[in-house]
């Protein structure tokens, strides 16, 4: 009899122990993510109060695909349909990266650029430049490791300056060195004082660009150790970083909890801003990855819309956290094709109902009533956009 008691008991527990931190990540939610939005009007005026958009950045990765010509028709208006649906930002994929841009010396493509930035900009969607400069060996274009270090300090220079003067003002910020803590091409080649040079040439073509830093292993805690240091020397050193990038996918089918909150509180040391910049679930330490398995059973996808909405509230709870972008999501266009919240017919996975659950319906403000003798109505909101409407009187606000 004592052996079954003891089991329950232990159940019980383990049950416990996750409803509670729900309940704290709920009350942290509440105090970060809201206030008091307060409506004059006149005195028993009819209002209604219906959000908009986030404040915080709920994106993902835009393909090059969608802007080049090579994503078929139906798919292309499926994928905008969809994305203006679910996310209130973007990141390029690779449209920026040097090794895109300018494969061959000389032969710089902005087209692809040009158009990501027309279609965000009709839209009215913030868009991230990833990434100006990315160190690890394989992704440095053989024609620059033929130059001499003068050579190639200049070109380093022109590359900087080119991008950030001819996107002046449209790139909401710039992921400036990609993945340091992995490798370093420049710095190998030029010294340790070839980040500050990088973001003083950012700066030259755009004094208002803002510079990330990007790096993965990050809320795993595998390099925290030295991406903490590696931020020290660069504020050390004067770089003017603007906001600190952690990707999200060196997971595997799950994640740890405790170490994605431990990274989030250790970086926030810095009292910079943080994104979460390149999302997935399964990620790429999963079989799914691994393997190249493209399908996943009933019980695969449960879990795997489970892992998504556990990693987004902890994230959204945080207050140095500032936006989560995947890193694709839709199997057609996904380096890890079953981390897609649609499939390749655009069916809906059940982590897109799930996600949708979270931010649109259990993570958003729709309010109405009467304003009060004062002339006021109050209500705790979400901040964002919102539609604001006063005996029919409709008006946009920021609530921030």
């Amino acid at each position: 009899m004592n052996k079954p008691i003891r089991l329950t008991l232990s159940l019980v527990a383990l049950l416990i122990v996750p409803v509670a931190y729900a309940q704290e990540l709920n009350k942290d939610i509440d105090r970060y993510r809201k206030g008091e939005f307060v409506i004059k009007a006149k005195p028993g005026a009819s209002v209604v109060v219906e959000q908009l958009q986030h404040k915080f950045w709920f994106g993902a990765a835009i393909s090059n695909g969608f802007v080049d010509g090579h994503m078929q028709p139906a798919d292309k208006a499926q994928y905008e349909q969809k994305f203006l649906q679910n996310f209130n930002s973007a990141v390029t994929e690779n449209a920026v990266k040097w090794l895109s841009m300018e494969r061959e010396q000389g032969k710089v493509i902005y087209s692809v650029v040009d158009s990501m930035l027309a279609w965000t900009d009709r839209h009215h969607i913030p868009l991230r430049g990833h990434n100006l400069f990315w160190g690890i060996d394989k992704f440095v274009q053989p024609w620059l490791k033929e130059m001499n270090d003068a050579e190639l300090r200049a070109t380093l220079q022109r590359r900087a300056e080119s991008v950030t003067s001819r996107y002046r003002g449209r790139f909401a910020e710039y992921d400036l060195n990609n993945e340091m803590v992995h490798g370093n091409y420049y710095e190998q080649r030029l010294g340790n004082g070839i980040t500050k040079d990088m973001a003083t040439w950012a700066h030259n073509g755009d004094p208002g660009a803002k510079l990330f830093l990007n790096d993965y292993d990050i809320t795993t805690g595998n390099k925290l150790p030295e991406y903490m240091m590696q931020i020290r020397s660069l504020l050390k050193q004067g770089v003017p970083i603007a906001g600190i990038g952690v990707q999200g996918h060196l997971h595997a089918e799950t994640f740890d909890r405790k170490e994605l909150k431990r990274a989030l509180d250790s970086l926030a040391i810095f009292k910079l801003p943080i994104r979460i910049t390149e999302f997935n679930v399964p990620g790429q330490r999963s079989r799914y990855y691994k393997e190249n398995i493209r399908t996943m059973t009933q019980e695969a996808e449960a879990e795997k819309a489970k892992e998504l909405t556990d990693f987004y509230r902890i994230c959204f709870a945080h207050p140095a956290v500032e936006g989560i972008l995947m890193w694709g999501f839709w199997e057609g266009a996904n380096w890890i094709p079953v981390s897609s919240l649609y499939h390749t017919d655009w069916s809906p996975t059940p982590a897109a109902i799930a996600y949708q659950n979270l931010l649109f319906k259990e993570w958003w403000t729709k309010s109405s009533g009467k304003a009060g003798k004062d002339g006021t109505f109050k209500v705790r909101a979400f901040y964002g956009k919102y539609k604001v409407t006063i005996d029919g009187v409709v008006s946009e606000r920021e609530f921030n």
